[in-house]
C-alpha cells in the first residue's frame, strides 16, 4: 500500500467501451480529462421516538455515487470517442463498468450511467471541451489496498 500524499493524476480512471458486456480489454483511460470530482449521496431516515427526550435518531438507508469529469475533447481516442458518441444515446446505451485505482492502490470498480453533458464547444480559441457523470447504478465493490507484508 503506498502512503504520503499524492497529486490528483495518480488516480486512474477506466471504462468500458462496450457496455455493461465489457470485458478486461475493453476497459480504456479516457485521454485529455483535466479533473474529477466524486460524490455520495446519502439516504438518511430520521425519527424521533419518545425514549430519545426529543432527540432526533438516524440511519443512512441507501447511497449513491457520482463522478463528474471534465476534461478536452480527444477525436480519435477510444475512450474519449465512446463518452462523446453517448450524446444522444439513453437507458442501455449509455450504461457501462467503471473503475477507479486510487494511488493508495485500493480499487472500487461498478456498473454505472453516463451522463454525457458536454461533448464538445468552448471560445473559438480554445480547445473543445468534454464532460460528463458516471452515477452508480447498484453497490460498486471496493478493494482495500493491501501492504507489502501481506
Amino acid at each position: 500500500m503506498a502512503e504520503g500524499v499524492f497529486p490528483v493524476h495518480n488516480n486512474i480512471f477506466k471504462i468500458g467501451i462496450s457496455g455493461r458486456s465489457s470485458a478486461a480489454s475493453d476497459m480504456v483511460t479516457v485521454k485529455d480529462l483535466e479533473t474529477f470530482s466524486p460524490s455520495i449521496d446519502g439516504n438518511t431516515e430520521e425519527w424521533t421516538p419518545m425514549d430519545q427526550a426529543g432527540w432526533v435518531r438516524r440511519a443512512v438507508t441507501g447511497k449513491g455515487l457520482t463522478f463528474s469529469f471534465s476534461g478536452k475533447r480527444h477525436y480519435g481516442d477510444p475512450g474519449n470517442d465512446y463518452i462523446a458518441g453517448l450524446l444522444i444515446g439513453t437507458g442501455q446505451d449509455v450504461e457501462t463498468k467503471f473503475e477507479w485505482t486510487m494511488p493508495s492502490g485500493a480499487k472500487l470498480t461498478m456498473d454505472c450511467v453516463i451522463n454525457l453533458t458536454q461533448p464538445a464547444g468552448g471560445d473559438s480559441t480554445n480547445i473543445d471541451g468534454l464532460e460528463f457523470e458516471l452515477l452508480s447504478d447498484g453497490k460498486p465493490t471496493y478493494t482495500a489496498a493491501t501492504t507489502g507484508g501481506e
